[in-house]
């Protein structure tokens, strides 16, 4: 009777064990997906109305083929503050199409960063983005930049 007592034990572990750690898997997902969902750097108001003062220019397109022999595409320009006031990031949506006109990439990516000294007033910086997601069916055209979020510093 002992063993099947200790099995009984053991079969009863087991199972909490797996339950507590489907639990904690589906909690980590569902606070991750939250997270990610959440946009951190947003067109408020007051940034809808600063975007007149942000200037990309000298927007260039180039692609090649990395070591991995996958294609990348890159794109380079500037970015200049007409405005009054400095900022931390500014984050544009890249919207890559098909021949026919339809969306088939659209990425957020940030082209100013609070680690790389920002944005002042009047200043202009250098940009550079690379791709490596883009799908075969894409027209080979530059791809529509529109400002995605500002953050103003403080």
């Amino acid at each position: 009777m002992a063993s099947k007592s200790s099995s009984s034990n053991a079969w009863l572990i087991a199972i909490v064990t797996i339950a507590v750690s489907g639990t904690v898997v589906f909690l980590l997902a569902r606070y991750s997906s939250a997270a990610a969902s959440k946009d951190p750097v947003s067109l408020t108001p007051e940034a809808k109305a600063y975007v007149r003062n942000l200037k990309i220019s000298e927007p260039e397109m180039n692609a090649h083929e990395s070591y991995m022999k996958q294609s990348i595409v890159e794109i380079t320009g500037k970015i200049k503050n007409d405005g009054p006031q400095a900022l931390n990031t500014v984050d544009i949506f890249c919207s890559f199409y098909d021949a026919y006109g339809q969306l088939v990439v659209k990425e957020r990516v940030s082209i100013v960063r609070e680690k790389m000294g920002g944005l002042k007033p009047g200043e202009e910086k250098p940009f550079r983005l690379a791709f490596d997601t883009v799908a075969e069916a894409w027209n080979q055209q530059m791809p529509n930049l529109v400002i995605a979020g500002i953050q103003f510093a403080q």
